[in-house]
């Protein structure tokens, strides 16, 4: 994810005027590309086994010289349905770099056309110490920016900031569709997006397709993105989570204060466009089946970016 704040090319404004409907999907047959994962491991071992990569060390985006850590990933029990957990990323500051500690998980780098749904928890504020950060809550895909000015570079982007930024002095979340990670002539960031002011917190299910040409955002069902253009995918890219703190928002105090995003599950459809609706449908089948994962989307031998 580009540690950078989006140019809204297209202003600030939810448009979901014009949105097309997509397709009907049909159920899941034999022999259908896709990836399910409930979540629901015992420790960050287990989870490793099944193609996530937890980031550890140092690197973009957030604060500079802040570390991701491991440890950051647990899995919580489901008071709500007996047997399940939740993924939990927890991000914690003291607003220094040495005292921060961010959170990123990656799936491999294989997914380019087809539907990405997950169904996540954004936190409205810290879960211990004072609020006031600028902090990340994200899901998301992208490439590699390993070729600074590579052309075919491709991100697309769920953020959600409970504490403003961005242009937005309130909570807001943020549908970012990115064509490069360089700079446009007149100092705009390549990319296009929109913003849902407004508070956001608590589970959402979020779908994202890319498809035909077009980048569709979905929360809850609604439309909330359209992108297309320079801004459409072209590389394979990995699917992401990440909890992160901004730069430029970090707040004055040296008090400890730590964040959490919960995830439930993670879907990927390869070459289809599944409604929403669909979705949900599909993930509560696989459940009822008793299945916990499944992941018949081939490897494309990529190195995850993860941890680059």
């Amino acid at each position: 994810m580009i540690a950078r704040v989006p140019s809204l090319l297209f202003g600030l404004t939810l448009l979901t005027a014009g949105f097309a409907a997509p397709p009907p999907a049909a159920a899941p047959a034999t022999g259908e590309q896709f990836l399910f994962d409930d979540l629901t491991y015992g420790s960050v071992g287990d989870l490793e086994t099944h193609g996530w990569v937890v980031r550890a060390g140092l690197g973009w985006p957030g604060i500079e010289h802040a570390a991701w850590r491991r440890q950051n990933v647990t899995f919580v029990a489901d008071s709500d349905r007996p047997g399940n957990r939740f993924l939990r990323m927890t991000s914690s500051t003291d607003g220094t770099p040495a005292g921060t500690f961010q959170t990123q998980i990656c799936q491999q780098r294989k997914f380019k056309e087809g539907t990405y749904a997950a169904r996540v928890r954004f936190a409205r504020g810290p879960a211990a110490g004072p609020a006031g950060d600028g902090v990340v809550q994200s899901f998301y895909t992208y490439s590699t920016v390993d070729v600074p000015k590579n052309p075919n570079y491709s991100e697309c982007d769920f953020e959600y900031l409970p504490g403003g930024g961005w242009g937005q002095t309130g909570p807001a979340l943020f549908v970012t569709s990115w064509a490069t990670t360089e700079k446009l002539p007149d100092g705009k960031w390549d990319n296009t997006s929109n913003a849902l002011p407004g508070k956001q917190s608590g589970w959402h299910v979020l779908v994202l397709q890319v498809f035909g040409g077009h980048v569709r955002y979905f929360l809850d069902g609604t439309p909330i993105g359209d992108h297309s253009g320079r801004c459409y995918p072209r590389e394979p890219m990995s699917l992401n989570f990440n909890l992160w703190f901004t730069q430029e928002g970090v707040a004055p105090s040296r008090e400890t204060r730590s964040y959490e995003e919960d995830i439930d599950w993670v879907y990927f459809e390869k070459e289809a466009v599944v409604s929403p609706d669909e979705v949900v449908r599909k993930v509560t089948a696989l459940r009822k089946a008793g299945i916990a994962r499944h992941d018949t989307v081939p490897s494309l031998g990529l190195p995850c970016p993860c941890n680059n």
